[in-house]
């Protein structure tokens, strides 16, 4: 039997296609074609408002779509997110959806708690970033810091281990080989549901 998949397509924009919708497509066809089981979710077709206080976040409910992918999460083997890096980190849309669904009691008993108990262990995870800069120098020169709280503070502490990373640089200039090249390696990895 095949893993359940989540795939988390974090591109703000849904109007028009960009490398991480390709990119998310072939992990998709991956994973299928090795008999998994995927659901894909996309940020961007959903409609939700922003938190704009701890209490929000702590005693609020999420809209019920988000309910809906606090389940799937909970349900997967593997998540799969697929997001550009801008400014640094995951675009605002993708952070807001995210505040959303890592409320207590999905991802962590509490938060608050510096060791608090992960409540998503047993998942494993991995993050493909596609990004202007060269993959090197953002995880040399600036510490991949976005990318590196996304996988030790947020899915670390819900106890997904392990989380993979694939950096994609220098995306806007990508010729059409190297695109297929890395979609190709996209499948791959959705066929090994890694």
């Amino acid at each position: 039997m095949g893993a359940r998949i989540l795939l988390i397509q974090g591109h703000p924009d849904c109007h028009r296609p960009h490398l991480c919708h390709a990119l998310a497509q072939s992990y998709v066809e991956g994973a299928q074609a090795a008999g998994h089981e995927v659901d894909v979710v996309e940020p961007a077709r959903m409609s939700f408002p922003l938190l704009t206080s701890p209490s929000e976040w702590w005693h609020g409910s999420p809209p019920p779509q988000l309910a809906a992918v606090q389940d799937a999460i909970q349900h997967a083997d593997h998540l799969v997110f697929v997001y550009p890096l801008w400014m640094g980190d995951m675009p605002a849309l993708m952070r807001g959806f995210m505040e959303h669904v890592t409320r207590p009691g999905v991802f962590m008993d509490d938060p608050q708690r510096s060791f608090g108990a992960g409540l998503l262990g047993g998942r494993s995870a991995r993050l493909v970033v596609s990004m202007g800069m060269p993959a090197v120098v953002y995880r040399w020169r600036y510490g991949g810091y976005g990318v590196r709280m996304m996988r030790r503070q947020i899915l670390g502490r819900a106890g997904i281990r392990p989380v993979r990373t694939t950096l994609i640089g220098r995306a806007h200039t990508l010729s059409a080989d190297r695109i297929a090249m890395w979609r190709d390696h996209l499948r791959r990895l959705g066929g090994s549901a890694v």
